[in-house]
């Protein structure tokens, strides 16, 4: 994929005006936003949960 110009995104932005209204475009950019917090919250309680294992325990499930 490529990247998108000034012109592929004024498309875009237009056709979501259209489908959604004005009214609707903040609620889906707001809730889009929560969902990625929680999606970075998420993944680094796993990397916080995965660093606090002891690395003599990481050997042995590898070699299992």
């Amino acid at each position: 994929m490529g990247n998108l110009g000034w012109t592929e995104i004024l498309l875009i932005a237009m056709v979501l005006l259209l489908f959604f209204g004005a009214k609707k475009i903040p609620d889906i950019a707001q809730g889009l936003g929560k969902g990625i917090r929680e999606f970075k919250k998420a993944t680094r309680e796993i990397e916080e949960d995965t660093d606090s294992i002891p690395p003599k325990v990481k050997e042995k499930n590898k070699e299992s």
